[in-house]
């Protein structure tokens, strides 16, 4: 009669396990991370210039021109010193990159002036979107950006759209559709037409928003696969070119104010929480994005719809939720799962990519 025993195990391939276990462990932590720092910046930037936007105050409200201005400095601040800390903080290292990649490479920069300028119209419109839309709505109609980003991509960059790409859409297009859809509300007439004005005025910023975001976010795609230079130069490049614009965008359309009240008028805590946000919240995504996947994505833009809703509701008491906006809400927070979804090939089947 014999005897089975377990198979013996070195101590080589228990350390080895082990670290696999505490590897995926460390993974997904991370992830979760990841999943925490998406949802908060979004709902944070959001939640914050809805208010400062609505907020009553005695004095001039802040320029929205002035924040995308100030939000720009920062970010090239910011950018800077990252890439400092890559080079070691030698100060002669960073004057020589930033001399070979920006001044001795001017056709290169000047391609970063387009994108720059999209994203600084797209700066200010979301603050003229936040200024007449709640959150909530804001959220999920600004969710359109998946739509016209897929078709620059489509159209620029020759990329294919599967079946469940194309359904998405659909449901993305008819959800937003049912979020905007009107409804009866108590209140005299003129402040019926004021409303639905004001909503009309905000509906247009968020999908000129929209269209910007796709086909910057699609061109800057293209540039950077076409060289290899760092990620922090690149958002150095569409800083410079950014203040440049917003700027300019300033003294034509707020020169007066600032003029008579300072570049930094109305500016308080709430205002410099949205500067600081909206500044770094791209490059805390750029950093996050490299351990989310686009289920996690999904998930995080989900949650942040879902969460807006509620503190538009309970806290900022500026939105009355529909059974209709809740079916629309649906189907987006559907689209962008489904958007993410990658059908899986058939058994010794072939998928070009």
């Amino acid at each position: 009669m014999s005897i089975l025993k377990p198979p013996l195990t070195s101590p080589d391939s228990q350390e080895e396990s082990s670290t696999m276990v505490s590897s995926s462990t460390h993974s997904l932590r991370l992830k979760y991370m990841s999943l925490g720092v998406l949802v908060l910046q979004t709902t944070s930037l959001v939640l914050t210039m809805r208010y400062s936007r609505t907020l009553k105050e005695d004095g001039p409200r802040y320029l929205a021109s002035s924040a995308v201005v100030s939000a720009e400095v920062l970010k090239i601040l910011t950018c800077t010193l990252l890439v400092l800390s890559e080079n070691n903080f030698s100060v002669r290292a960073l004057n020589q990159l930033l001399k070979e990649e920006i001044v001795n490479k001017p056709v290169e920069t000047m391609k970063l002036a387009v994108p720059a300028g999209i994203y600084t119209l797209q700066n200010n419109l979301l603050y003229v979107a936040l200024s007449n839309l709640d959150a909530a709505t804001y959220q999920v109609t600004y969710q359109l950006k998946i739509l016209t980003t897929a078709l620059f991509s489509v159209s620029m960059l020759g990329r294919k759209l599967g079946i469940y790409q194309w359904l998405s859409l659909l449901f993305l297009m008819a959800g937003v559709t049912l979020v905007q859809w009107p409804t009866e509300s108590e209140g005299d007439t003129e402040q019926k037409v004021l409303s639905a004005g004001s909503q009309f005025v905000g509906v247009m910023a968020v999908l000129m928003a929209c269209v910007s975001s796709g086909f910057a976010g699609v061109y800057f795609e293209k540039i950077l696969k076409e060289t290899k230079q760092s990620v922090w130069v690149r958002n150095i490049q569409l800083g410079l070119f950014g203040f440049v614009f917003g700027i300019l965008g300033m003294i034509i359309y707020d020169g007066q104010r600032v003029r008579d009240l300072g570049m930094f008028q109305g500016y308080n805590t709430i205002a410099c929480t949205v500067v600081v946000l909206q500044a770094l919240g791209g490059l805390v995504i750029a950093v996050v994005i490299k351990y989310a996947d686009n289920i996690l994505k999904g998930f995080a833009t989900s949650l942040s719809i879902i969460v807006s809703t509620l503190i538009s509701y309970f806290l900022l008491q500026d939105f009355n939720p529909t059974s209709v906006f809740f079916l629309g809400a649906v189907l987006v927070i559907a689209a962008t799962f489904l958007y993410s979804y990658k059908c899986k090939p058939a058994f010794g089947s072939t998928v070009k990519v």
